[in-house]
């Protein structure tokens, strides 16, 4: 294994572009309304454990997209006797009456672990999803392509990998319509970044190809995916001198599987998780100190800014 993560690793990493020509939008403000965000869906724990709570997020992120002129869609559903709902919006270039012929997916989920307020997890990725969505919503994409922003419920335990799973739900149904999913982000924790020493752990094997500083965003996939982390992190390099590192490895690897992009995965689609890595740098990874005050506003404005590039180039080819 560690002679295939090395190859992989020097073919998406090191080959990779660091900086090009092209930079991203100031957004000045950006910081402060991520923080906004965050304090708003997740200052208390809320999952289907904490019903009120939950509700109360997906309240405001309908809000906040219905505000920046998006027609929200709801996917209610029932699963354990509990009555969720995933939310989606989204920009297309279609023909009336017609499929669209590419779907681009930015995914995150909004619920939150049991017991924590899930500020980094997944607090962060929602929030920047809710910001994508403003920076992108006069993009046009190339004709035949849609892009669609989904926040999924269900992500966590007692959920994951299971088909209550929002994220299993959205992938299902675009399999069985025979649509094409062209590409799926998933944003999952991306809050957190050290600069020390040592800050950064990896899974067994793979430490030696990469930095011991937590201080980088990481592309994470598996191998069928190994093409869209490379895209990913070769195109991110191009607009941002924020550090970024790839990884496409087997999914037995531990975490590389660990968000929704598995569930678009297990539908035969491309799909990669953007993330700060999570308990592999996060101290307070599910647990009750995973508070809107330990998140680096500045760090997540500048992957957003970066990411928001990205998806415009995606969306935008034929």
């Amino acid at each position: 294994m560690r002679i295939r993560i090395s190859t992989l690793f020097n073919a998406t990493v090191i080959a990779a572009a660091f900086m090009g020509s092209a930079s991203a939008a100031p957004e000045a403000d950006l910081p402060t309304r991520l923080a906004t965000h965050v304090r708003a869906i997740a200052t208390s724990e809320h999952n289907t454990g904490t019903p009120a709570e939950l509700e109360k997020a997906a309240l405001y992120l309908e809000a906040t997209l219905a505000a920046l002129g998006y027609k929200v869609q709801r996917d209610e559903y029932v699963f354990g006797g509990h009555k969720v709902r995933n939310l989606e919006v989204s920009i297309a270039n279609v023909q009336a009456g017609r499929q669209p012929e590419r779907i681009y997916i930015v995914g995150a989920h909004y619920d939150s672990a049991p017991g924590t307020p899930g500020a980094n997890d997944n607090g962060s990725g929602s929030a920047a999803l809710l910001e994508l969505a403003r920076m992108l919503k006069a993009v046009v994409p190339a004709p035949g392509n849609e892009l669609r922003f989904v926040l999924y419920v269900n992500e966590e335990p007692p959920y994951f990998n299971g088909p209550g799973m929002g994220s299993r739900r959205h992938a299902r149904a675009l399999k069985a319509r025979g649509l094409n999913v062209e590409a799926a982000l998933i944003l999952e924790t991306i809050g957190y970044y050290a600069s020390a020493k040592n800050s950064q752990r990896y899974p067994p094997g793979i430490s030696a190809f990469y930095p011991n500083q937590g201080n980088f965003i990481a592309v994470v996939g598996t191998l069928g995916s190994i093409g869209l982390v490379r895209k990913t992190v070769s195109a991110f390099r191009e607009v941002s001198a924020f550090p970024i590192q790839g990884l496409a490895a087997p999914s037995f690897v531990k975490g590389v599987t660990w968000s929704d992009h598995r569930s678009y995965n297990l539908e035969g689609y491309d799909a990669v998780m953007i993330t700060d890595t999570a308990p592999m740098r996060y101290p307070h990874y599910h647990t009750s100190a995973d508070t809107p005050d330990k998140l680096d506003y500045a760090s997540m404005a500048e992957v957003s800014k970066a990411l928001a590039t990205v998806i415009r180039q995606l969306i935008q080819a034929q």
